[in-house]
């Protein structure tokens, strides 16, 4: 693994937007599939509890089953249709709040009663245990290691505190041998959740992009135009589009063969990615075609970005002339686009303009000839 590879897994929202588009949707599924087993799982047990304790204590923990099994059929029944990471975050925390808040209320609750029959004994220890369980469960969830440990600390926390008021239903020596072995596997959960976070990454990572540029394949491309495109919209904000042709890109093929080309192509997608901010997406859209979407950017940030690529240049043909490009630009807000393929269909008119204009241009907004292409010499 690198270095930035270790960041991605130590630290939230270091992945990209489309990682972390998939990772809320996986976490956000995973919460409403443990949220539903729990809804069932947890009022099965209430027959036991009634034949094994006293019946007021039954009852008590009945009445405390029932009402942490609502709580879960209402959390697997929220964030229908959420992809955002906050939102899973948010998720995760109130699935381990229900447990938790179970166990600081049952804990004291048996404490009172006198448990002294084998039985009991056995099934009481089922409930000094609940923060294991949810402690081990976080190994489901793609997490980086801040989250695993801000999302076990109060599972943690409620263990020890049910100690220090001397509400353990274990003797207090086992009771802290037992926090220090919670702590432990809160630490191998949240390296389970962290491994599974980097083989997540790297899965999308494969499948996302264009294994000769880097840049995004145009099926993943249009996923994220068309997220960004309702961001837009929700926010009001101004979302500007370039669309990159390379300019007599056939020849470099015919003449130098496809390596050349390939060569060609990889050097113009490393050179677009350096002007770019690092919350721009460059899309591979076609054999010779690269689509930059540059959030919150308006038609004069997009020509800034753009200058910053001419004086960088997009490489050298294999005959040592500059490459250029024709590009065309587009923003939701000037153009009033209602949809994300009419802003693509605008930026790529503009990129035919000026093509048919005499090629290294950028075209922006009211066919406006914004100035030469990158790498014009």
């Amino acid at each position: 693994m690198s270095l930035a590879e270790i960041v991605d897994i130590l630290i939230p929202n270091r992945q990209s937007a489309f990682v972390l588009r998939r990772r809320a949707l996986l976490i956000l599924s995973r919460v409403r599939l443990v949220a539903f087993t729990f809804a069932i799982l947890t009022p099965l047990w209430i027959p036991v509890d009634l034949f094994i304790f006293e019946t007021a204590l039954g009852m008590y923990l009945a009445a405390l089953r029932v009402l942490a099994s609502i709580a879960f059929v209402l959390l697997g029944l929220s964030y229908r249709g959420a992809d955002s990471i906050v939102v899973a975050r948010w998720g995760l925390v109130w699935l381990l709040s229900i447990p938790t808040v179970f166990f600081l209320i049952s804990h004291p609750l048996l404490a009172q009663f006198a448990i002294t029959d084998p039985a009991q004994q056995v099934i009481a220890a089922g409930y000094a245990f609940l923060p294991f369980v949810m402690v081990a469960g976080l190994s489901v969830f793609p997490i980086t290691a801040l989250e695993g440990a801000l999302l076990s600390a109060p599972l943690l926390l409620a263990y020890l505190l049910t100690g220090i008021l001397g509400y353990q239903l274990l003797p207090f020596a086992s009771h802290l041998g037992a926090q220090w072995l919670l702590l432990l596997l809160a630490v191998v959960s949240s390296l389970a959740g962290m491994s599974q976070l980097h083989f997540m990454s790297q899965l999308v990572d494969q499948s996302s992009h264009d294994g000769l540029t880097r840049a995004y394949n145009r099926r993943v491309g249009e996923e994220i135009v068309a997220q960004q495109f309702l961001t837009s919209l929700r926010t009001e904000g101004p979302l500007a589009l370039a669309f990159v042709d390379l300019d007599n890109f056939k020849s470099i093929n015919d003449h130098y063969g496809h390596e050349e080309g390939d060569n060609t192509l990889r050097n113009a997608s490393t050179a677009l990615r350096k002007v770019l901010r690092r919350g721009d997406v460059l899309v591979r859209w076609g054999g010779e075609e690269f689509l930059a979407l540059m959030p919150n950017t308006d038609e004069e940030g997009a020509r800034i970005a753009l200058a910053r690529l001419r004086e960088a240049g997009l490489g050298l043909r294999p005959d040592g002339n500059p490459v250029t490009a024709s590009i065309g630009v587009a923003e939701r807000l000037a153009d009033q686009a209602g949809q994300w393929s009419e802003l693509v269909e605008k930026a790529d008119q503009r990129m035919y303009m000026a093509k048919q204009t005499g090629k290294n241009k950028v075209i922006g907004i009211d066919n406006k000839v914004l100035a030469e292409s990158a790498a014009a010499g």
